[in-house]
């Protein structure tokens, strides 16, 4: 009020008059310092702090959702299959990965759109619930999204689409029994297993499918349990480099690229005493200082420790025995009394390698160097370092096939090429998993597929209200497994997409994508070995369909000023 008076009274401009008034506040304004306070929009995003971001309606919520989902499936669909294309993913450690398994890739990549790690934490719990079928809910899920902003720009609700996908999910659920086509009858015949586990590795390792199915069956058939519950845990991998994949072998028992400590290298009808503390001279709890007052004292004193050490790794021997694995450091006195009563030591770091080894050997890690008895001794018919290649290795080997754990040993020419391997391995071992919950199996090769869309197509002709376009749609949305089939391995997706439907309509419901012919070409998926398991195509329809109704039903984001800057932060 003081300024404005002689503003007014000198009729000249108000920043005209600032700069010839005497007031220091017309300066201020004259030099655009001004202390006013400007209003925010008005709606929403008045509530918000400054810098906060709000996105609301169809075009700015939920088609932004839809195509940040879209991309990231179309990302991994060129990856699915068996002639799939790898990615190269350099994570935030610097490490490369050389994969077309989805689950390391949307591990390694660290996805942090919101709508987009919807999709990744279906993809998760496929994962932990199945194992393998990761890519199938992330290009499932990618395609209803796209096929439902096709209905969404037609004009349908988001409430309606919903219940269509639902309805139609429920009706997917319902069919999936009657297109069972083959029970695993024996999981015990290693034969007969390895032929269940052919399409679970081929999609990972094409080529070398029935050798690696026939060592991941001879592991998991030595260390199925009469109970029935197989524990994926008891498959272990140990990665050597050299030679190549035909090189990779069973055992049954553990492998540690280790060496051992002392001089004995080899022990048969092993009792093993295994320790989770240093092997080492007893340390006590609390400190205490020694007063040595000449040198016959200090003579005295190093004989005692030395004595009291000899006692100890006596104690061990006479209580029968022979091999000593210890959790820590390995004294240099203590490993020459272990010399002198000839007993192997092993050292092994990790917590987690110690605890297998006790199941596998059936000891008591103790917490101290205490002699052990009966009951906490170990046995393992053959314990011996070995070389592989040019790696030292310490194998703790049973001779019968009925041990807690048996390891693959994984050979081949590069570290990325092993971790492939492995990941198919671990794909393998899943998959008997599954087959010892449910034995039930789909055909494979985008058959199943074919039939649901046919017969959820059928459905939706017969429901009256508008929710069945969006049926329609969720049956379409099944092509996209046998057109992603067709496109990796080059062949016209249109083309084979109309071969099946013909064939589907016959009544063949095995006959799938014969993906070894140059063409378009079709053939009966039971006959050529090319089966799903139930459980996983269950699933993965079940978390695809949530998570893109999930998705759709968000109408609204809103993100923080602090998560815009985390981001920045991230991507510099």
């Amino acid at each position: 009020s003081k300024l404005r008076a002689p503003l007014h009274s000198c009729n000249l401009h108000p920043f005209v008059g600032a700069r010839v008034g005497l007031s220091a506040a017309g300066k201020s304004v004259a030099r655009g310092e001004m202390a006013l306070h400007v209003p925010k929009a008005p709606g929403f995003a008045q509530m918000l702090k400054e810098g906060a971001k709000h996105y609301s309606g169809l075009e700015e919520a939920v088609f932004r959702n839809i195509q940040a989902c879209k991309e990231l499936a179309q990302t991994t669909r060129t990856a699915y299959g068996p002639n799939g294309m790898n990615k190269m993913v350099i994570n935030h450690l610097e490490k490369l990965f050389v994969t077309n398994d989805a689950a390391t890739i949307l591990r390694e990549l660290e996805v942090q759109h919101p709508a987009a790690k919807m999709i990744v934490m279906a993809s998760h719990m496929q994962e932990q619930e199945v194992g393998d079928g990761t890519n199938f809910v992330l290009i499932f899920a990618g395609a209803l999204l796209e096929l439902a902003e096709e209905l969404l720009r037609m004009g349908l609700s988001v409430s309606e689409v919903i219940e269509g996908y639902e309805k139609a999910c429920k009706k997917a659920l319902e069919i999936l029994p009657d297109l069972v086509c083959f029970n695993a009858k024996n999981l015990r015949d290693i034969e007969a297993v390895a032929s269940l586990l052919h399409t679970s590795v081929m999609s990972k390792q094409c080529g070398n499918e029935i050798f690696l199915s026939k060592l991941i069956a001879q592991a998991c058939v030595s260390v199925f349990p009469e109970s029935g519950h197989f524990n994926v845990d008891n498959v272990r991998v140990c990665k050597i480099l050299g030679s190549g994949i035909c090189a990779s072998t069973v055992l049954h028992g553990m492998v540690f690229k280790k060496e051992t400590e002392g001089d004995i290298t080899s022990v048969k009808d092993a009792k093993i005493a295994v320790y989770s503390c240093p092997f080492d001279g007893m340390i006590t709890e609390t400190k205490g200082t020694v007063l040595i007052k000449n040198a016959e004292e200090l003579m005295n004193f190093s004989r005692g420790e030395e004595n009291l050490m000899e006692l100890q790794v006596k104690a061990i021997a006479d209580a029968g025995a022979n091999v000593v694995v210890s959790g820590g450091k390995i004294a240099d006195m203590a490993l020459h009394y272990a010399n002198k009563y000839k007993l192997m030591v092993v050292r092994l770091n990790s917590k987690w390698d110690l605890r297998r080894l006790c199941k596998t050997v059936g000891a008591v890690a103790l917490p101290r160097l205490t002699p052990p008895n009966q009951d906490e001794m170990g046995h393992c018919d053959n314990v011996y370092l070995s070389e592989v290649g040019e790696t030292q290795v310490v194998v703790f080997k049973h001779e019968k096939e009925d041990g807690a754990i048996s390891t693959i040993l994984v050979r081949g020419s590069t570290d990325n090429l092993m971790d492939d391997v492995e990941r198919a391995v671990d794909d393998g071992v899943n998959t008997f998993k599954i087959l010892t919950r449910d034995k039930r199996l789909v055909p494979g090769g985008g058959a199943t597929e074919i039939e649901l869309a046919k017969q959820i197509t059928s459905y939706g002709e017969t429901c009256p209200g508008l929710d069945q376009y969006a049926i329609k749609k969720f049956a379409e949305a099944f092509e996209v497994i046998p057109r992603a089939l067709a496109e990796n391995s080059g062949v016209k997706a249109n083309e084979l997409i109309s071969k099946l439907y013909a064939v589907h309509q016959e009544g063949n419901k095995n006959v799938g994508f014969d993906i070894e012919a140059e063409a378009a070409a079709v053939k009966d998926m039971l006959e050529a070995g090319v089966l799903d398991t139930y459980l996983g195509k269950h699933w993965g329809i079940k978390l695809a369909t949530n998570a893109a109704v999930t998705i759709l039903r968000v109408d609204q984001v809103s993100w923080s000023n602090k998560f815009l800057m985390f981001l920045v932060l991230q991507s510099s």
